[in-house]
């Protein structure tokens, strides 16, 4: 094991042994380029280029010289305060301006840049803060249902080494103390140039939920952050409108696709804050802009909206689909309106493991999850596990007994799920062995919901599982026991606890259903694969379902 940080060692690392990573270098996987040094040059390209952002409460309009000066002279004055390499920045922003500066600062700073989902609650926040201990953190003063002056104010008491820097109106005095108002850092002198790091330091620390009770960090390198946006820029079609982007920022795969991707590709951005498809499909028709996939509620959304027409079609040539399980009746409907769909498997930890381009066979385009990319290795173990490894995949958790029970001692990463190889090399997801339910592209622990569930005096016992849904891919259905002798618990009285725990809305369970008994393994273990299998058939007999959750849409009343 391996240690970084030029300010101490914080996070340990798992090794890649020399002779594979000699082949990423010679091959070109690996560079020597830091984040900050790829964010210097790629700026310096386009600067000209526009950089928009619609929002009904904090709407933008610009171009990227714009936003680089910004980064450079928040940079300025955080390295004038100390901050730099290995110093942590944590941002909870949503799709705004200054979440582009804040990661573009982090990085010329070669500061570990730190995103947190916009609508992650005060229970996520108050974990990720503790494990993290920032130096910088950066947030809304609220948006949609969060109030992050509240949540914030509460869980930085006491942290007084951590600069607390405010996006909004709110002037300096009425802010909570230690908090000051981000834009008052934006007149500081500009740091010229990116702070020289090792490349091989931590450069992101993604946080995302899984089969663990809490978020886990998912810490990628200098390295496998530059390697991942250039597989990001291989796999995408080049041409086509200037793309939407709507996927949340502070959550990894959006973050680098609005932030790094475009560097390479030297095209404009457009973010949204709020996912309205309705809106979405005026912003369309008015602006020539398009979208071209994501998780595959990006897409059935417009499609299925009443507004859709040939009109926004010819605005989506293609869409590529991926983040969350991808029905073939999706794939196929797309194809039908003349949408050319392909599909890609990866996760936070291995990003892009497998894909399919435009020019591969529609079929395998279509009913797969493409082939292994360049530079990537995939195997599946004796019982069917997907085992990979690449110079993309991340290189630890910040808790190192995690990182030891998914990576074996040649260096696969075992990814949780279950797949086929056909005789071409296509690799098909049949199952998760991980215990993690996947909603419109965000990752859901099923542990952490089944432990504040059982806090209700009427459940006995509670497995919560991924159900189908048509237009998120999958949602969170709670399969209850109820103890003997009390009512069963309602959808409401289940929103309620949940919300009162703190726990973020995307994570509620939407589907309720009631049994007897739990179908277990002669060991007494739950088989939640079999209660996964149901739910896709259509529930059984023996079980009672009840009115799914309304959390409304996935971006939009969910925030």
């Amino acid at each position: 094991m391996g240690e970084w940080g030029d300010k101490g060692e914080r996070w340990s690392r798992r090794a890649v042994p020399e002779d594979r990573a000699r082949r990423y270098r010679d091959e070109g996987w690996w560079t020597d380029q830091t984040l900050g040094e790829m964010v210097d040059a790629g700026l310096g390209r386009i600067g000209d280029v526009p950089f928009r952002v619609r929002s009904a409460v904090r709407p933008w309009q610009g171009t990227f010289a714009g936003v680089d000066r910004s980064a450079r002279a928040l940079a300025g004055a955080l390295a004038a305060d100390g901050v730099g390499p290995g110093d942590v920045v944590l941002f909870q922003l949503p799709n705004w301006l200054e979440a582009g500066i804040t990661f573009w600062a982090a990085a010329y700073l070669g500061a570990v840049v730190v995103p947190v989902v916009h609508f992650y609650g005060r229970k996520e926040i108050e974990y990720i803060v503790a494990a993290m201990d920032p130096a910088v953190v950066v947030t809304a003063e609220r948006f949609g249902h969060n109030d992050y002056l509240a949540n914030y104010g509460a869980v930085l008491t006491g942290r007084p080494g951590a600069r607390w820097l405010v996006v909004g109106g709110t002037p300096d005095v009425d802010l909570p103390s230690g908090a000051q108002r981000f834009e008052s850092l934006l007149g500081a002198d500009p740091l010229p140039g990116p702070v020289p790091v090792d490349p091989d330091a931590p450069a992101i620390i993604a946080f995302t939920s899984g089969t663990t009770r809490d978020p886990k960090g998912v810490i990628h390198s200098h390295r496998t952050i530059g390697c991942e946006t250039r597989q990001l820029d291989y796999m995408f079609p080049k041409g086509g409108p200037p793309m939407i982007t709507g996927a949340p920022v502070g959550h990894f795969i959006g973050m680098v696709n609005a932030f790094l991707v475009p560097l390479l590709r030297e095209q404009s951005v457009n973010l949204i804050d709020v996912w309205d498809p309705g809106a979405v499909l005026k912003m369309m028709s008015e602006e020539g802009l398009g979208v071209g996939g994501g998780a595959t509620y990006f897409l059935t959304s417009l499609l299925d909206h009443p507004d859709f027409s040939p009109e926004h079609l010819a605005l989506m040539p293609f869409a590529g689909l991926g983040g969350s399980p991808v029905p073939v009746a999706v794939t196929r409907r797309a194809t039908d309106l003349g949408i050319k769909a392909f599909r890609s498997y990866g996760s936070t930890e291995h990003p892009s493991i497998t894909g399919s381009l435009l020019d591969d066979p529609e079929e395998k385009r279509l009913t797969t999850d493409g082939r292994v990319l360049p530079g990537v290795e995939v195997r599946l173990d004796d019982d069917g596990q997907i085992l990979s490894r690449g110079p993309d995949c991340f290189v630890g958790y910040v808790d190192p007994e995690l990182t030891a029970e998914v990576f074996d001692e040649d260096g696969w990463y075992r990814t949780g799920d279950v797949g086929v190889l056909d005789d071409d090399g296509y690799l098909t997801i049949t199952d998760r062995i991980s215990d993690v339910i996947i909603r419109g592209g965000e990752n859901i622990s099923a542990a952490e919901i089944e432990e504040l569930l059982m806090g209700m005096d009427q459940v006995a016992e509670v497995c919560v599982v991924a159900e189908p849904d048509e237009r998120l891919g999958e949602h969170a259905a709670a399969v209850v026991r109820v103890r003997d002798d009390m009512t069963a618990p309602t959808v409401e009285e289940m929103r309620h606890h949940l919300g009162r725990s703190g726990l973020a809305r995307q994570k509620w369970p939407e589907a309720l259903y009631l049994v007897d008994e739990l179908p277990r393994t002669p060991s007494g273990k739950v088989q939640k694969f079999v209660l996964r299998q149901r739910l896709r058939d259509g529930w059984s007999a023996d079980a009672v379902p009840a009115d799914p959750c309304d959390n409304g849409l996935l971006f939009s009343g969910d925030q």
